[in-house]
């Protein structure tokens, strides 16, 4: 299952790479979050392939904890291309919750609402094989 979570990973960071250099050539705002973002899902990944390696579990879980804060980072990032569609602040709640909606009713791109959508396989599936590695070890 490791590695098909790393295959769910791979599909996940073509589509982030796409739209971070749509992002550049567009000008970007604020790429310094999205450079963030990126940096850390790949130390998360290559934690992971250190653990696919190693079958060490520590690896593992290293790589599920720095996925959680980059999965943080590009909520921020959601939730500023909300803000953008909108051209308002409503609070940081009420923007997260507006950008979820937005994400689910496709008023985003259609490459960022997959992103969105498909990013849960890969954490969830990270999550699931640290749990199971762990009680298996």
């Amino acid at each position: 299952m490791g590695y098909l979570v790393l295959v769910a990973w791979l599909i996940q960071a073509v589509a982030g790479v796409w739209l971070l250099t749509r992002w550049l050539r567009d000008g970007g705002r604020g790429v310094s979050v999205g450079i963030a973002h990126v940096a850390l899902v790949g130390a998360s990944l290559a934690a992971w392939i250190v653990f696919l390696v190693t079958g060490a579990v520590m690896w593992a879980w290293i790589s599920f904890v720095v996925l959680t804060v980059a999965l943080f980072v590009g909520d921020s990032l959601l939730i500023g291309r909300q803000r953008q569609r909108v051209e308002r602040v409503n609070g940081l709640w009420r923007d997260y919750g507006a950008a979820i909606a937005a994400v689910f009713r496709r008023r985003m791109p259609a490459l960022v609402v997959f992103h969105a959508l498909f990013s849960p396989v890969v954490y969830f599936g990270c999550l699931a094989v640290c749990i199971g590695a762990t009680i298996a070890g």
